[in-house]
């Protein structure tokens, strides 16, 4: 039945109420601790920069009937940043954000991303920022264990903290550090011998960023967030984003994700803010993307230029809707969404 179906609203209603409480509750929580509410513009002229990410494209037109291409925002990030090199210090916002080529159980085209900043303070911050999200959705909703199929997950537990090499070798068999050089540089023939061996299906084509996908969705992250939740932490600097080089180790950046009952909550960082770097790595990025599928985004030539004005800073992306999917105990994502996409 469509969701407009009265029945099937009524079935959904006590859902999306508790989305609205722990909305409002959130907001609260962060305003409490001195955060500024922003909401950066969905319009951008470049939705982000990395290989796999597809956007919804569209076409600006001016009072003089010329035309400028334009994307619908995958992540509030950029616009983010430019605000904290104006100035702003603490900073959240709920944003409505689009990502084409998506639909699935976890996944839908149009959703929410709480995404938020603190400048001047490390990744750690905000790692405990998260890890507090979880046990405040618990309490307002009334949960002592999060649910999703076959999992089950203790919100005030004290969280698993794994590297991702660590995380490699208890759940794949694979040293991934083995198959990085000093640099962070990830060797594909390295990896795809130790993928075979734990018996992975990789390809000859796949190159190291591929088959590190491949078995961190296959073997790693259903493992994650069982019990209590996860901080899998220090990716390797070739999966850094927009995360900077660890300070520990050259090879693995200051980026890390939260998961419970093997869901991926959240994506954060110790934020990059050198310019000549971020550019190398969109470069990078966006000729991967020409040879796979053909097209590149442009780079947001205002956004690397506000990078050389802002301030350390850490910040995470959570996904709001999954939130949602944990405390209320749904099944998919279109059932905390007040107007799914049919």
């Amino acid at each position: 039945m469509p969701w407009w179906d009265a029945q099937t609203h009524a079935d959904r209603r006590p859902l999306l109420l508790q989305r609205g409480r722990l909305k409002a509750v959130i907001r609260a929580h962060f305003e409490a601790q001195g955060f500024t509410e922003v909401e950066c513009g969905a319009l951008v002229v470049s939705p982000g920069n990395e290989t796999h990410l597809q956007a919804f494209e569209t076409v600006l037109t001016g009072p003089d009937g010329a035309h400028q291409p334009r994307y619908l925002h995958t992540s509030p990030e950029f616009a983010s940043k430019k605000l904290l090199a104006a100035g702003e210090e603490s900073i959240f916002d709920f944003a409505r954000v689009f990502r084409n080529q998506e639909r699935g159980r976890l996944h839908a085209p149009e959703f929410t991303m709480l995404e938020w900043y603190r400048a001047r303070e490390d990744y750690g911050a905000v790692m405990e920022d998260a890890l507090a999200l979880l046990r405040l959705a618990a309490q307002v909703c009334g949960m002592t264990s999060f649910r999703h199929r076959d999992a089950a997950c203790d919100p005030f537990a004290k969280a698993d903290r794994l590297t991702v090499a660590q995380a490699f070798t208890h759940h794949a068999g694979i040293d991934l550090m083995a198959t990085l050089s000093a640099a962070g540089e990830g060797d594909a023939d390295a990896l795809r011998s130790r993928a075979r061996r734990g018996g992975i299906d990789v390809s000859d084509d796949d190159d190291w960023s591929d088959m590190f996908a491949k078995i961190l969705t296959l073997r790693v992250e259903p493992r994650l967030g069982l019990d209590r939740p996860c901080i899998l932490y220090e990716y390797p600097v070739c999966e850094a984003a927009l995360a900077r080089v660890s300070p520990r180790d050259a090879r693995v950046a200051e980026r890390f994700e939260l998961y419970a009952c093997g869901v991926e909550l959240a994506n954060g960082f110790g934020e990059l803010t050198d310019p000549v770097q971020q550019r190398a790595r969109f470069e990078t990025e966006m000729a991967k993307k020409e040879r796979v599928y053909g097209k590149r985004y442009p780079l947001d030539e205002d956004f690397l230029k506000a990078l050389e004005n802002m301030p350390p800073a850490s910040g995470v992306a959570l996904g709001f809707d999954r939130l949602v999917m944990l405390v209320t105990g749904a099944p998919t994502i279109d059932s905390v969404l007040w107007t799914p996409l049919p």
